[in-house]
């Protein structure tokens, strides 16, 4: 066996740190999902349900990117498709000298494209429609899917080329294809909500270059989709009066912290059963809650049907917004309203404990910025804040039904 003396193991302290030089694009959201950027030579994975907007964000973003050569491959729609959604999103006709699109299935076509055009850029819109001569089996094929990604995979990195790649998704929501090509990519970004609804979030699901717990929100106009800078005016909807069963709760996602409304409707169940109906909050979560209710706090839910939505069409895991539903719920039974200036962040544990969570500090600081006077937390939080530059007001509470005598005094 020949040795080649140049391949050695280093040691870290051999290695020449450096920055990632990344290409900042007009779109804030997507700058934080990837992590501060494109980085040259990585490749992203976008996924979705069909019609979500996938293909109207990358087209977006690639049309607003002036200072760099964008190659965008298309299997699916023609050219006077992109064209005609291209003059929606730039009703102005801005110049688009810089955007090349290529109507093309065949990987062996697009390396061609590639290698005469030099692109900055490339986005192929998607995998699942490409083909590679080098197997037989059909596109979309697991196969397919596969080789296409190697090859865009090698030439993204050998010529340290950014390359999005558009996925479909099964009907379970998981991007479809085999569970090797999110492996093979450097990140994956999950384009989620409904399509009924105006509001869209970004997720990271992985990230070679950054935090996969980032989101991006936008909002879908006619015009394509909007950047919303500040999510939290979104999810609470702004009305005349007071209503009962709707409360505030301070969750977070990523690194950002939301207020969130939640809402909730009780009501005597006429059938057998009482039904539990949850909208964004899980299923399991809302029936253990109503247990710790029933069970701790002495409120007979268990004879009631309980509906509890998040406005705004959003999904949250975070435990902190168990206090917010719980005070819904009870705020629905007993008909009291809770003012709409309070908002609460807490943990419920199946004792009626009210437990702390993370990051207390950045949720605090996000309800006085949205001019909340009060916020509900854990008594176990509370030696962690520095509440002498603070102007809203902290109460805490160790038991939830403590909490229930001063706020809902029945």
């Amino acid at each position: 066996v020949t040795r080649d003396k140049k391949i050695r193991p280093k040691t870290l302290n051999e290695i020449e740190g450096s920055e990632e030089i990344r290409i900042q694009t007009p779109d804030q959201e997507l700058n934080r999902v990837l992590g501060g950027g494109i980085v040259p030579g990585s490749m992203v994975l976008i996924g979705g349900e069909p019609g979500i907007g996938k293909s109207t964000l990358l087209l977006q973003v690639a049309l607003a990117l002036k200072q760099l050569k964008i190659l965008y491959v298309s299997g699916e729609e023609s050219e006077q498709q992109i064209k005609m959604r291209a003059d929606r999103l730039w009703p102005q006709g801005k110049n688009f000298e810089h955007f090349y699109t290529l109507i093309e299935t065949k990987t062996r076509n697009v390396f061609l494209a590639i290698e005469s055009l030099q692109p900055q850029l490339v986005v192929i819109d998607s995998i699942q429609t490409l083909h590679s001569h080098l197997l037989d089996s059909a596109a979309g094929s697991i196969a397919q899917v596969r080789q296409c990604t190697a090859e865009l995979m090698k030439y993204a990195k050998e010529t340290n080329t950014p390359v999005f790649l558009v996925g479909h998704i099964t009907k379970d929501g998981l991007l479809a294809g085999p569970k090797v090509l999110e492996h093979m990519v450097d990140t994956v970004l999950q384009f989620e909500g409904d399509r009924h609804l105006a509001y869209r979030i970004l997720r990271t699901t992985k990230n070679r270059f950054g935090s996969t717990s980032e989101i991006g929100i936008y909002e879908m106009l006619g015009s394509g989709l909007r950047e919303v800078s500040n999510p939290s005016e979104i999810l609470i909807s702004q009305k005349e009066d007071s209503l009962s069963g709707t409360t505030i709760g301070a969750t977070i996602e990523g690194n950002r912290p939301l207020l969130i409304e939640i809402q909730s409707l009780v009501s005597p169940a006429s059938f057998g059963t009482p039904q539990r109906t949850p909208t964004g909050f899980d299923h399991k979560r809302l029936n253990m809650l109503l247990a710790v209710l029933e069970k701790r706090c002495g409120y007979r839910v268990g004879i009631q049907d309980v509906f509890v939505n998040l406005a705004g069409g959003i999904k949250v895991e975070d435990p902190a917004i168990d206090l917010a539903v719980c005070v819904s719920i009870i705020s629905s039974m007993a008909e009291q309203p809770v003012s709409d200036k309070i908002c609460f962040a807490a943990e419920v544990g199946l004792g009626g404990e009210l437990r702390a969570v993370n990051r207390i500090d950045q949720r605090i600081s996000e309800a006085e910025k949205l001019g909340f006077e009060q916020i509900y937390i854990s008594k176990f939080n509370k030696k962690s804040i520095n509440t002498d530059k603070l102007k809203i007001k902290i109460n805490a509470f160790s038991k939830l039904s403590d909490l229930f005598e001063e706020l809902l005094p029945s």
